[in-house]
């Protein structure tokens, strides 16, 4: 089971930084019951190993003027590797998609896009989304409100399992 290779200490490291990234690692020892040089080493490889990705502040898009918020699912024509490779690249230079994800069933992406406004979002909807090579549908759905956002995973659910298994 993915997770079982760290031991407790790291998981409460993991589960302290993904609620406040910028805390000191004093503060962070402290938290965990490590002193701190153990800890900063500890976080050194959990960061080498791939389980923390990065350190970014969550910002308020609407805050800073991105007021239209679109989820779009995204049919290809092909759907061999070569192609959803492509389509990933491409995503990945579009400014206004934040998360792409590849699914399984009806359709082949979800799209998390923002816009300062429906007018930006139309043009690139229209202008670049649809008329990409290999797109064979879009289909759209704007967000009204967000009543949950919630990054990262939940250690508690993590904890539970895992002590129902040893």
């Amino acid at each position: 089971m993915a997770g079982t290779r760290l031991d407790a200490i790291d998981r409460k490291i993991l589960a302290e930084l993904q609620a406040d990234g910028r805390m000191t690692n004093v503060e962070l020892a402290k938290r965990v019951g490590i002193s701190a040089p153990p800890c900063l080493r500890r976080v050194r490889t959990l960061e080498e190993a791939g389980y923390i990705k990065g350190y970014h502040a969550q910002v308020d898009s609407r805050e800073l003027g991105f007021e239209v918020q679109v989820f779009a699912m995204v049919g290809l024509v092909s759907q061999a590797e070569a192609d959803l490779s492509a389509f990933e690249a491409r995503c990945k230079d579009w400014p206004l998609v934040r998360e792409c994800h590849m699914l399984n069933g009806e359709v082949d992406f979800i799209l998390k896009c923002v816009a300062p406004d429906l007018s930006t979002f139309q043009s690139f909807l229209t202008g670049q989304l649809t008329s990409a090579e290999n797109v064979a549908s879009v289909k759209t759905s704007l967000v009204i409100r967000c009543a949950k956002d919630d990054p990262g995973v939940p250690f508690d659910i993590l904890e539970e399992r895992l002590s129902r298994t040893a």
